[in-house]
């Protein structure tokens, strides 16, 4: 009867053990290389699933188109912002080589508007910049400090400066109107233009849309560059609000 000699079996099991090992770091490796390349898509797939529509979004396509005739008298007077309002961001970002859209929110909005004659001839939206929030308390520790810097500008100002007429705004109806103002932001003020919907949503409610772009670094705000993640120059502020009469 043949046998295999004893000193064979340890140089064999040596070889079984050896294969088994480079076969397991084959298989790390594998998922580690898997893990890079997969792991940044799918979170930003999660992310934009998580980004919040623009606010211009909620609002119905304009029904009527605003004139200086057939005006309502119900409309002059001081209407003030209502709780519950809305105000934002919306910014790409580039993280781990993919890009995301992060939306920042907060409800602590306050502000007045004045009707006179059928024109809105002046309005004030100023938005609490602590209370903004995104889906990251680091994103938003971030905000607060570095890049608005909150306890010297507490507040992100929109004040209008040139007279908007709001003909045909009956109960029910929505216009799209051209806002003229100064936005304060960080410190500085800059003229912008841009568009937004008035509806008139009850006889004494009235809901004011709007997305105005801007670039951080006109407002002093330099956009974070932390290698593995890059914030766009660009973006917008959002911000839909509510008015009752004062």
């Amino acid at each position: 009867m043949s046998s295999t000699p004893t000193a064979e079996r340890p140089t064999a099991e040596r070889g079984r053990r050896r294969r088994r090992r480079w076969t397991a770091l084959a298989v790390l490796l594998a998922l580690l290389v898997l893990g890079a390349v997969v792991g940044p898509r799918i979170y930003a797939a999660v992310e934009s699933r998580k980004t919040a529509a623009p606010l211009a979004a909620a609002v119905p396509s304009a029904s009527a188109t605003p004139t200086a005739a057939a005006t309502d008298p119900a409309l002059d007077g001081t209407w003030t912002v209502a709780p519950g309002g809305t105000a934002g961001y919306r910014v790409d970002e580039v993280l781990n080589g993919q890009r995301i859209t992060v939306t920042g929110r907060t409800d602590q909005v306050t502000g007045d508007f004045v009707v006179a004659g059928g024109q809105l001839t002046a309005a004030t939206v100023s938005v609490d910049l602590a209370s903004v929030s995104t889906d990251s308390s680091q994103r938003d520790g971030q905000f607060r400090s570095r890049v608005v810097d909150v306890e010297r500008f507490p507040t992100a100002d929109l004040v209008l400066t040139r007279p908007v007429p709001l003909g045909g705004l009956d109960v029910g109806a929505t216009i799209p109107v051209t806002l003229t103002g100064t936005l304060a932001l960080r410190g500085t003020t800059r003229e912008v233009t841009f568009p937004a919907t008035v509806q008139r949503t009850g006889e004494d409610a009235v809901t004011v849309t709007g997305s105005l772009p801007v670039t951080w670094s006109d407002h002093g705000v330099e956009a974070p560059d932390l290698g593995f993640v890059s914030v766009e120059d660009t973006g917008t502020i959002e911000f839909s609000v509510s008015a009752t009469p004062a």
